[in-house]
């Protein structure tokens, strides 16, 4: 039985013969969703067993989107993008909350799903043959395909090094080398064993409320037992049910929300690098700038730079002048100064 690892390496190691055609003068590998799901009739004319698909959605407002899987196929979702989206098939919620960037989804055939999409996402979709997962070796394959249905995996770091090697190739990818990682994806989802206690995700009223303490606080040290403290519940208990209904620990979560405070920041305000470290709750600069990087790709000055340019082009930069430094009430909390390494407040 192959390791991830080593189906991994089947697929790098992958390189198209001379004798195969080139994917990008004939039908691309893949296609654009125009409805939820839907891949279109060519592509269902140009793949039989596999099909792989894009959807996206820009918009800020709520879509409703409806489908069924194929009797003969099994349907698999990636996340390119963190968003926050509402799952339901029938009266049962599958999912409800914000959904991380790497978090797949696999429903089987014959099953209806809605989704309510409620902020702009970006979702790399996979229609598999049920052969697929048939043909493998029943040692690698301990899931029945209830088991297989609305299986929601949070974060999946293969899926997602799968999605990204795939989006590197963007329409011109070869059809053979996304093929094998259709398999391969269909080879990990297969291995996947169901864990032995099922963890209640937090409730959507707790999460609210974590949330709003973050937003209130995230220029402070916020440490776990605060967060727990705002959710009512135990630190054990409220980390495990954090990170089942938002895919994140609450370190991490925090991370996050803390990026995404600079980000508006660095668009909107002409805030020094150091100035906004310490107003979103860092403690240096270098440290800011190491987990910024980490998160959004690029240093905290490239990516003023792009936004910038990103809002000039667009004719937006008009329409929001850029004060001359940010609004004194933000620039330092009292008791920043004073706190150790944000990271070391919180630990799970």
């Amino acid at each position: 039985m192959l390791t991830d690892m080593q189906a991994a390496g089947a697929w790098l190691r992958y390189q198209p013969s001379h004798r195969e055609p080139d994917s990008s003068l004939g039908t691309s590998a893949l296609f654009c969703e125009r409805t939820w799901r839907q891949p279109g009739q060519r592509a269902r004319t140009a793949l039989e067993e596999i099909t792989i698909s894009r959807w996206t959605y820009t918009q800020t407002g709520v879509r409703h989107e409806e489908a069924t899987t194929p009797a003969d196929r099994y349907f698999l979702a990636i996340a390119l993008k963190t968003t926050r989206l509402k799952l339901t098939r029938g009266n049962q919620t599958v999912f409800d909350g914000i959904m991380p960037a790497g978090t797949l989804y696999v429903g089987a055939p014959c099953q209806q799903l809605s989704a309510q999409f409620q902020a702009p996402c970006d979702f790399l979709h996979f229609h598999l043959s049920a052969n697929c997962f048939s043909s493998m070796q029943p040692e690698t394959r301990p899931l029945t395909p209830n088991g297989l249905n609305d299986l929601v995996l949070l974060r999946d770091p293969f899926a997602e090094q799968l999605a990204k090697a795939l989006m590197q190739h963007g329409q011109s990818a070869d059809q053979e080398f996304a093929h094998c990682i259709a398999r391969t994806l269909a080879m990990h989802v297969a291995r996947r064993e169901l864990p032995h206690t099922k963890v209640n995700a937090l409730p959507k009223w707790r999460l609210r409320r974590v949330e709003e303490y973050v937003r209130a606080h995230y220029g402070r040290c916020i440490s776990l037992s605060d967060l727990a403290r705002a959710a009512g519940l135990s630190r054990m208990h409220f980390a495990a049910q954090f990170r089942a209904a938002t895919g994140y620990r609450p370190r991490e979560y925090l991370l996050h929300q803390r990026i995404e405070h600079a980000k508006s920041l660095l668009s909107h305000t002409e805030t020094p690098l150091a100035e906004v470290a310490l107003v979103v709750g860092f403690c240096t600069q270098a440290h800011f700038s190491t987990v910024f990087k980490r998160i959004a790709g690029e240093t905290p000055a490239r990516w003023r730079c792009a936004s910038r340019n990103a809002l000039a082009s667009s004719g937006l930069a008009s329409a929001d002048p850029v004060p001359a430094r940010a609004p004194m009430s933000l620039v330092l909390p009292v008791d920043l100064r004073e706190s150790c390494e944000m990271g070391n407040n919180l630990r799970t």
